[in-house]
């Protein structure tokens, strides 16, 4: 198996080469390249063909999915700790944010979820073989919509970090998954968001993937002492931005 100075030198090697582009007058790259070769798994699963357009009524297309509603969505969907009838084990936290437009413009009502893995590093996942324990209080799968200055709000644990098969000793960092949706259910976008000084962030291929800093920069949440909640919860703040030059970096057929 590849190791992990192996991925250190390939990682190096794909900064080196955009570096070297800036400074040929190429311009910087928001999202980084589907297929990125320490990331072994991005070669085989990206797509390889193009956008195939609809034909005909596009709005046809929805009436095939599912059907969302503002009523579908409770209170206890944005709180991950209360999901059971026992207390999760970890660091409870409260991620708040605002979902945003290119032009700084609240984007309202619109359908975020996320997803995690443990305190332990472990998802509620049949195919998550970690020999980390499992939480019987935590599911780790939460949803809220975008109030009217379009922000959410979760509450839920710090997830740990966890092993993965990508190279030899290869641990992701501590992560927290976010999908967004439009208008319609075929508009969703995919992220993650990290947390601070996590010492993980230079051996994680996914992450050093963005290659421009600025850009993976917007990927680490900031911690916000006035959102922690005395002898409850540690607030972190992050905002998505869908589109424009500080776009958040959306996954894209990962």
């Amino acid at each position: 198996m590849t190791t992990q100075r192996e991925i250190t030198a390939e990682m190096g090697a794909a900064r080196g080469a955009y570096e070297k582009r800036l400074a040929d007058g190429g311009g910087v790259e928001h999202h980084p390249s589907r297929a990125y070769a320490p990331y072994r798994s991005s070669v085989l699963r990206h797509p390889h063909r193009p956008l195939v357009a609809v034909e005909g009524d596009p709005e046809a297309v929805e009436l095939s999915g599912p059907v969302f509603g503002a009523t579908d969505v409770t209170a206890l969907d944005c709180d991950l700790t209360r999901q059971h009838t026992g207390e999760p084990l970890g660091e409870r936290i409260t991620v708040s944010g605002r979902l945003l437009d290119g032009r700084g413009r609240p984007v309202r009502r619109q359908l975020i979820e996320v997803w995690q893995a443990n305190a332990s590093g472990r998802y509620a996942h049949q195919r998550d073989d970690h020999p980390a324990p499992l939480d019987p209080n935590f599911t780790g799968v939460g949803r809220v919509l975008t109030g009217d200055d379009g922000g959410y709000a979760f509450t839920t644990v710090k997830p740990g970090a966890y092993p993965w098969r990508n190279h030899d000793n290869a641990w992701r960092p501590a992560h927290i998954h976010f999908s967004v949706f439009g208008e319609a259910f075929t508009q969703r976008l995919v992220t993650q968001m990290y947390f601070p000084g996590d010492p993980l962030f230079p051996y994680d291929p996914i992450l050093q993937s963005v290659t421009d800093e600025r850009a993976r920069q917007r990927l680490v949440a900031v911690y916000d002492h006035e959102l922690s909640a005395p002898e409850f919860s540690l607030g972190y703040r992050w905002d998505i931005v869908l589109d424009g030059p500080s776009a958040t970096w959306i996954e894209e057929g990962r």
